[in-house]
């Protein structure tokens, strides 16, 4: 298994992920190699998800004819071999080392900064994620800029709903309030679940207002499967396919509701569905001149950044009627803008993992065990967590440069038309690409007069 060999030899030289890393990972080989075919059939043992998704497939093409009942037999025989020997040894290896390993690993870290040269790669991270040159002090200052300016917006909402308490009051009536959330049985998760498919379904509806180009791909929302299911995880997208007709997937970890919840919903459905990350993704899909790679790029700095900015779009386009919507949409984003701060904290300015929770708590109203896993996230994947708001941000820039370039001339559906059609891209290919957008529409524009004159 090449990735425990590399883990290995990083060990070996002192470079070792936080101990909650190794302990997720083991949580979740655990999944992977639980239930039949790992385990002999019985009334406390399940299929695993892995053998059940194989047993479906295998049906599937007994049910279309590209295979007889022989074919099957053989076909799941083979299977179940190589997930018995071939499979679970592996994984148990991997879960063997990680628990050998784990008590030379800190519970309570710095960042990557702690290794030699980790500034200087952190740099790199930096670059590669925001494919900017800001630097970590750069975005650590853009991030507190952005905290500040969020939160006086989120007093503001505060102040209109009438709440007799301060902001901090207000959070830790968000925190706990049971309105704010659904019940966590399956009838409170199939609510949760129904109310996303409700905002996206009415979005729906005002999307040719803002765009030209739309997803022909169909979205559908669902619970995350039980084996990967992490309480308080992020929700998330899986794309679909235009070619197979395989329909984009928005995902919700749902086995704790008390970690989602109701007015952050809407918000979160946006940027999971559309007009975000289902929405760009199946429109890049769809393009059909620009090259095959370009369809499928993916630059985080571009996706999750249209995602957000997709978030903060919906107002413009009469979402978030409830204050409380509104508020959550505050949320999400001051959830991305404390990323800033928190991810340079870890990685360029010797925040522990304990400091850095204290930080996220203390600023916004996510539950508690998201914030253990958000920063769980940060520490792991340096520099990626800062591609959303850096992201965001630029193409709100790009889109005001568009607007005082052109006046009442400017097009929102063209201009938000330019941005997906090319692809995810880096942020300077866009800058370029949304700069001459604006002058060919300053050329039209000087065209025009001409042409009515000549008319004349």
């Amino acid at each position: 298994m090449q990735h425990l060999d590399t883990a290995q030899a990083r060990a070996e030289s002192g470079v070792r992920p936080p101990r909650f890393a190794y302990q997720e990972v083991i949580r979740q080989a655990q999944g992977v190699i639980s239930g039949v075919p790992f385990v002999s059939a019985s009334d406390d043992h399940n299929d695993s998800a892995i053998w059940r998704d194989a047993q479906d497939k295998v049906a599937a093409l007994l049910e279309r004819g590209r295979i007889n009942e022989r074919g099957a037999e053989l076909l799941l025989a083979d299977t179940r071999n190589a997930l018995t020997e071939a499979l679970q040894p592996e994984y148990q290896r991997l879960i063997d080392w990680l628990q050998d390993d784990m008590p030379n690993t800190e519970e309570n870290p710095v960042g990557i900064s702690r290794h030699a040269g980790g500034n200087d790669y952190y740099d790199y991270l930096l670059w590669f994620h925001t494919t900017t040159d800001l630097s970590a002090a750069q975005i650590h200052q853009i991030g507190l800029d952005e905290v500040a300016r969020i939160t006086a917006a989120m007093d503001n909402v505060r102040e209109r709903v009438g709440f007799d308490g301060d902001l901090d009051a207000f959070f830790d009536f968000i925190r706990t309030d049971s309105k704010f959330f659904y019940p966590d049985t399956d009838a409170g998760r199939e609510a949760y679940l129904a109310q996303a498919r409700d905002y996206l379904a009415h979005m729906d509806t005002k999307l040719p207002d803002y765009f030209g180009l739309l997803p022909s791909i169909d979205l559908e929302v669902r619970r995350v499967e039980a084996y990967r299911e992490q309480a308080g995880a992020p929700q998330h997208y899986m794309r679909g396919s235009a070619e197979t007709g395989r329909a984009g997937v928005f995902y919700a970890h749902l086995s704790d509701m008390s970690a989602m919840p109701k007015n952050e919903l809407e918000a979160i459905a946006y940027h999971e569905g559309v007009p975000g990350h289902h929405l760009q993704i199946s429109v890049a899909q769809q393009a059909t001149d620009i090259p095959r790679f370009r369809n499928q790029a993916r630059f985080t700095v571009f996706t999750e950044g249209w995602a957000l900015y997709a978030e903060w779009l919906a107002a413009e386009m009469g979402a978030y009627e409830d204050p409380y919507s509104e508020f959550g949409q505050l949320v999400t984003e001051l959830w991305r803008a404390v990323r800033l701060v928190v991810d340079t904290g870890l990685h360029a300015k010797q925040w522990t993992y304990e400091d850095a929770i204290a930080y996220f708590a203390e600023t916004t109203p996510v539950p508690m065990n998201t914030i253990r896993i958000e920063v769980e996230r940060y520490m792991t994947i340096p520099g990626q967590a800062t591609a959303f708001k850096i992201g965001m941000l630029h193409i709100q820039q790009l889109r005001a440069q568009a607007e005082a370039a052109l006046g009442d001339n400017f097009d929102i559906r063209g201009f938000h038309d330019e941005v997906l059609r090319g692809g995810a891209m880096p942020l300077f290919l866009l800058e370029r690409r949304i700069q001459a957008w604006i002058t060919a529409q300053q050329d039209i524009q000087q065209e025009a007069p001409q042409s009515e004159l000549q008319a004349n």
